[in-house]
């Protein structure tokens, strides 16, 4: 399997996460280079992992998995936030309204649902000792891609995005993350002497969910990656409620891998379009479990 990690030149958190992969990870250069910038590489198993540094905003880059050939695209960027909290996130991409930060109008990319619950629980066990937020967001911005692909960030300030050791600890769960995925690969696969990391997690205890409603700071989502066998696939929050219909619930459900079995609902975070939503799923026939209910 082929991986692209993909840094943005003019982003201080990319660039600082970047360093940490090279110097601390095995990446060796490599004779090629892309965006005029060079491209390092490393190998995990028999994964192929490629860094590349672009010197285009990541979310404005549609279309790059044309441009560069991988099974899964991992961005590392910074994320910015108005509270300045330290944080380390992780989140799949779409818009669910209007594409005002890149993507496409009411267009979800495919979303990695094991390979961010990996992600995130290294992210989670790495950064005991750091005073950092760990934490799912919702869908959101672009670019546009038709490969499965997520963003792993560091936020919320430039003190955070230069600090070497929040650098260390996504570049490390990152790594840990694709050795992990590799080992659930080689459990549910015993017959194949392959060592391929699993975006499609066939296990039989694994199942994927979309979640409905909540904050764009996702309590429900992060708990279930946390503390469930469950992974989660697209967030829809609160804010953008007003645009799922029918279509979009089923079209975020298959562009997750695995495909969501079941929608999650933020039974607390759905607000006046509580009963509209679940109306949808009824009428729908889609499986829906309140998370009021789903942690007990």
């Amino acid at each position: 399997m082929n991986i692209a990690i993909i840094s943005y030149s003019k982003d201080k958190a990319s660039i600082n996460i970047k360093e940490n992969l090279v110097n601390n990870f095995d990446f060796n250069g490599l004779d090629e280079k892309f965006d005029n910038n060079n491209i390092f590489q490393t190998t995990i198993d028999n994964n192929i992992i490629k860094l590349y540094t672009i010197n285009s905003e990541h979310i404005y880059t549609d279309d790059l998995d044309r441009k560069i050939d991988a099974d899964l695209f991992i961005f590392i960027s910074k994320h910015s936030a108005v509270e300045g909290r330290p944080s380390l996130t992780c989140h799949p991409i779409g818009n669910f309204g209007k594409a005002e930060k890149g993507g496409r109008e009411k267009t979800l990319c495919t979303a990695p649902s094991f390979f961010l619950k990996n992600i995130l629980n290294e992210l989670n066990k790495n950064s005991d000792d750091a005073d950092y937020d760990v934490t799912m967001e919702a869908t959101h911005h672009g670019p546009y891609l038709e490969k499965p692909v997520l963003f792993v960030e560091i936020g919320s300030t430039e003190k955070e995005w230069e600090n070497k050791d929040a650098g260390k600890i996504i570049a490390k769960s990152g790594i840990k993350a694709i050795k992990k995925s590799t080992m659930e690969n080689n459990s549910i696969n015993k017959n194949n002497d392959e060592k391929n990391v699993s975006i499609n997690n066939k296990n039989k205890d694994y199942e994927s969910t979309f979640v409905i409603g909540g904050s764009h700071y996702n309590h429900v989502a992060t708990k279930a990656m946390l503390k469930t066998n469950f992974g989660v696939g697209h967030i829809c929050p609160k804010y953008n409620l007003g645009n799922l219909n029918e279509e979009l619930i089923k079209k975020a459900m298959k562009k997750t891998i695995p495909e969501a079995r079941f929608v999650l609902l933020d039974w607390k975070g759905l607000g006046k379009e509580k009963q509209r939503i679940v109306d949808i799923l009824e009428r729908s026939d889609i499986e829906y479990r309140r998370s009021d209910k789903f942690f007990d």
